[in-house]
């Protein structure tokens, strides 16, 4: 609903969002690429603040409340699309990392959603003042981003495939087949 709401741009969806960014950039739409973009990163300021909260309060709640008053904020003052939507993908972070970590119990309710989750909460846990080795390791940031960020340029060669190729999917299903072969 959100998607339809907020000019075509997912609040909530991060899949969405990168799947949009990469068509937009195939099509060299700066301005479409920016619009799926900035929510990603609105979602990702907020899954740090949540991470950096449960840091500090040992606890979910602070970051859920507030992500109900951003949320609140948005229906009740009727803010434009692009700010609602930016408000809305920040509330969304809260949410996803303040449920990941909620009762001690790991929450994936979507891919890529949940894997710039894992990357905030990795990001903060190295960066936190006197991180130790105990920390998120490396090598797992980087897997974490490096997952994103394949799922935004498989996107964005299908954006491409799909303008200069009659039948891209054949050409998606020659890959996983020669995946499986290898």
């Amino acid at each position: 609903m959100g998607y339809i709401t907020m000019g075509g741009v997912f609040a909530a969806n991060m899949t969405g969002n990168t799947v949009l960014a990469g068509i937009a950039a195939a099509r060299q739409d700066l301005v479409g690429t920016w619009d799926h973009l900035s929510p990603l990163v609105a979602f990702f300021a907020g899954a740090m603040l949540a991470r950096a909260l449960l840091r500090v309060l040992k606890s979910a709640t602070a970051g859920i409340l507030l992500e109900a008053a951003l949320i609140a904020v948005v229906g009740f003052l009727g803010v434009g699309m692009e700010t609602a939507a930016m408000i809305v993908a920040f509330a969304m972070g809260l949410q996803a990392s303040s449920i990941t970590s909620f009762a001690g119990s790991a929450v994936s309710t979507v891919v890529v959603t949940s894997t710039l989750a894992r990357t905030a909460d990795a990001a903060v846990d190295r960066l936190w003042p006197g991180a130790t080795a105990k920390s998120t390791p490396a090598g797992n940031t980087r897997l974490l981003l490096l997952t994103w960020i394949g799922y935004l340029v498989g996107a964005l060669i299908g954006g491409l495939l799909v303008h200069a190729v009659p039948q891209p999917l054949l050409v998606a299903a020659a890959l996983l087949l020669v995946a499986v072969l290898l």
